[in-house]
């Protein structure tokens, strides 16, 4: 009968399994997978494309990752080709204890769009563990008088190992006096009970050895052993009875050790050493007895260890209470954890971008997750970052939050971000976590260059060194490393014929520009050219701007006279008339200068001068007048040399040579002034033309002295015939001259040249008021009147 109850059991757990492996596969296409523990790293578990119906490429395009709960890299997942491997050996006995089925929760977390997937995975278990029994020795007091049948609960053995490789029956060895037999708990377990088929003679044997075995169900099972000394004892009358069957009590988790926790207690009826009752753990695990320990002789039940409530939430403690005689009664103590809120939240990140590139709208930052392993209000939690931050905390499934931007950042603005994940809970006192994140906003080349000045004006001295640095040109860009690399080039001008390739250059990367030839400021005063600065981002982004170069003058020239002419023809001689009051314009020097501004302000002076003080010159405006009245002791022929300069630093200066004759009146003959010495190498060529000169001039008056003569014959004979002077009609044009200090030419006087009749004498008659010349009328007395009147006005010679 027992062996058919338990081939009734084994196929009942072989049933349960089948069935876990059925539903496992079920739903594998829903994310429950399963891997056999101790497999080695690298075993495969599925291909998640697969069973996620996604390309094969389409998880590492999408970002795709595995995260566990405990942030542990369990699982490995090749993105590549969808593949999920193991990335360790797991050991289903450190990861769920004695839980059965042994489940490892992960997730798979896709970006773009964001998507969570929740997956478990089924550790399968090995039968790698032996049955281990806590005591070596199991030690029973039994009453000779014990009925036959009486059954004695023994402790079990404790196997690691769970479903069909834990613990499957036990099995002592062949003896008169017991059998095993198997009892099933409410939670699953087996236990043994020792069964007393022959009644005992104390006096016939007072003591019982067996061997206990138990086996699991491992192929091939393992097996575990244990003594059990049965002492046979003579009558007790009466067993030790337990005040309660079952002891309820609460504790709170992380009480000091040694705190109490609850004190059993049983009496017995008996007198003497069959009343002394003496309590200790029965059938206890390994965890209860080194977290509880109990006195013996009171049965208070203390801590030796501290509780923590997010292992384990309950204990179920069986304690014996044993008397002098052997006789033995047991009750049960559940212990309740009570929570307190001793646990911070958690926040596991599962992904996290410490750059974003500018410009980008609703970019994914982080994907992570909060827990808190305190239940009830200790375990609620809030989730929140800083408000005046451009981010976005939105939640997702099971307690997964992704932070994301709000909107597109500028790096310019701000170039980095200290973000602040705080998360808290409910419990009291509240509890909180933090987790900062700097953000760094990468650069994009948004920004084109943008130069210091809207226009750029240099001035350059003319006849510059070639290379000369005429000034520079800056840009600069908001952006970063090679998006913020500005260099610089000239820019076709607009004007076709200015050849700005030939008078400028410019450096590419500093802006520094330069003259490439000697500028004149009397060829290009000013020019202008546009530079273009291109940063070195991709695509490039450029800007412009104008610059003007302005050719500063210099005094690089010296005075050009216009009048009088100074070429080394015949000098200019000015005739000045002795009558002129002071203040009379003889002439005037007329210069200019190809400079510009203060070096072109002309200044005169007199230099030097055949008489000084006779003459003076206007300092601004070139006039030479005379300083006072002439007079008859005044030389006839004067030189002056006139200086012209320019008001330039420094000053440049040309000199100018005029001749002035006094004369007396305009018949006096013009007689040539010394020249100017020359030196010897223009003394010889000038001697050539004196020599012609003299003879053209001797030629000259030879023909008019001729020429006089025949007219003077002809007029003679005329007169004979006519009896008077023959004058040409009309006006006869006269020469100009200003005698009245003003400098200007007036018609105040006109003069002839004619010869009187009737006279036997050569009358030359030069400069005399134009009056009608008619032959005298009326008697000789009128004639001689009238030629006293004009001899009175100083004309006849």
């Amino acid at each position: 009968m027992e062996e058919g109850r338990l081939r009734f059991r084994r196929q009942r757990q072989v049933l349960f399994i089948f069935l876990l492996w059925g539903v496992s596969l079920a739903r594998s296409r829903f994310g429950l997978y399963s891997v056999t523990e101790e497999a080695d790293r690298g075993s495969f578990v599925v291909n998640l494309a697969k069973d996620l119906g996604l390309a094969e490429r389409e998880l590492a395009a999408r970002g795709a990752r595995v995260v566990s709960d405990d942030n542990k890299q369990y699982l490995l997942l090749d993105s590549q080709t969808g593949d999920l491997f193991t990335n360790e050996k797991l050991d289903r006995e450190k990861l769920c204890g004695s839980t059965e089925p042994c489940m490892l929760h992960f997730q798979i977390l896709m970006d773009n769009p964001i998507q969570i997937y929740q997956a478990e995975l089924r550790i399968r278990d090995l039968n790698d563990h032996s049955p281990v029994f806590q005591d070596k020795e199991m030690v029973l007091k039994i009453l000779e008088n014990t009925a036959e049948g009486t059954t004695f609960q023994l402790e079990r053995a404790q196997d690691s190992d769970g479903g069909l490789n834990g613990i499957q029956k036990y099995t002592i060895n062949p003896n008169s006096f017991f059998h095993i037999k198997i009892t099933d708990s409410d939670e699953g377990v087996i236990y043994p009970e020792l069964v007393l088929d022959k009644a005992l003679d104390w006096e016939e044997q007072q003591e019982i050895s067996l061997t206990l075995t138990a086996l699991d169900g491992g192929s091939p099972p393992r097996s575990g052993t244990t003594t059990i000394r049965i002492i046979v004892v003579d009558i007790n009358d009466n067993a030790p009875l337990f005040v309660e069957a079952l002891y309820e009590t609460q504790v709170k988790e992380n009480s000091p050790i040694g705190s109490f926790i609850v004190k059993v207690s049983a009496e017995d009826v008996d007198s003497g050493v069959n009343a002394e009752v003496s309590y200790s753990f029965f059938d206890a695990s390994e965890e209860i007895r080194t977290t509880f320990q109990i006195n013996p002789f009171s049965g208070e039940i203390v801590t030796r260890a501290l509780l923590d409530y997010e292992l384990i939430q309950s204990y179920k403690i069986n304690i014996q209470a044993i008397d002098g005689g052997s006789l033995s009664a047991r009750c049960t103590v559940l212990v309740e954890v009570l929570d307190t809120n001793d646990n911070p939240p958690e926040l596991i990140m599962s992904t996290l971008s410490n750059y974003i590139p500018e410009n980008s709208p609703e970019m994914t930052l982080a994907v992570f997750r909060i827990r808190d392993r305190d239940s009830g209000e200790n375990g609620k939690m809030a989730c929140y970052i800083q408000n005046d931050l451009p981010f976005l905390l939105k939640p997702s499934v099971e307690n997964f939050y992704v932070l994301m931007t709000e909107r597109a950042l500028d790096r310019e603005s701000r170039a980095e971000y200290n973000i602040t994940i705080t998360v808290t809970d409910f419990g009291k006192p509240r509890l909180k976590t933090q987790h900062n994140i700097t953000v760094l906003v990468s650069d994009v080349n948004d920004n084109s260059p943008s130069f210091t000045q809207t226009s750029y004006t240099l001035f350059v001295h003319e006849n510059n060194s070639p290379a000369l640095l005429m000034g520079s040109v800056s840009a600069t860009d908001r952006d970063s490393g090679t998006n913020a690399q500005v260099t610089y080039s000239l820019l076709p001008p607009q004007d076709p014929h200015l050849p700005i390739a030939s008078l400028v250059s410019i450096n590419a990367d500093n802006g520094h520009l330069f003259a490439l030839r000697s500028l004149d400021y009397e060829a290009l005063r000013a020019f202008e050219f546009r530079v273009g600065a291109v940063d070195a981002g991709s695509p490039a982004l450029s800007s412009e701007v104008l610059v003007r170069v302005v050719v500063v003058d210099e005094n690089d020239n010296s005075p050009f006279v216009l009048y009088p002419l100074q070429n080394g023809s015949a000098p200019c001689t000015e005739l000045v008339p002795r009558a002129a009051e002071a203040g009379y314009l003889v002439t005037k020097v007329v210069a200019v200068d190809n400079d510009s501004g203060q070096n072109a302000w002309l200044s005169y002076q007199l230099l030097k001068a055949t008489e000084p003080g006779l003459f003076r010159v206007w300092a601004h405006n070139g006039e030479v007048r005379t300083a006072r009245l002439l007079s008859e002791r005044d030389a006839t022929k004067h030189r002056l040399v006139v200086l012209v300069k320019d008001n330039g630093e420094p000053s440049m200066s040309a000199t100018v040579t005029l001749h002035v004759l006094l004369v007396d009146g305009f018949s006096q003959p013009y007689l040539p002034l010394p020249e100017v010495p020359l030196d010897e190498t223009q003394a010889d060529s000038l001697t050539i033309y004196l020599v012609t000169a003299l003879a053209s001039v001797s030629t000259l008056f030879l023909f008019s002295v001729l020429l006089f003569v025949a007219v003077r014959l002809c007029r003679r004979n005329r007169a004979a015939l006519v009896g008077r002077c023959s004058v040409p009609e009309g006006h006869f044009p006269g020469h100009l001259v200003d005698i009245n200090g003003t400098g200007t030419l007036s018609q105040s006087y006109q003069y002839e040249v004619c010869l009187t009749r009737g006279s036997g004498t050569s009358e030359f008659q030069f400069l005399k008021p134009i009056i009608s010349c008619y032959p005298p009328q009326g008697t000789t007395s009128e004639i001689e009147e009238n030629s006293n009147f004009q001899n009175s006005f100083g004309f006849n010679y």
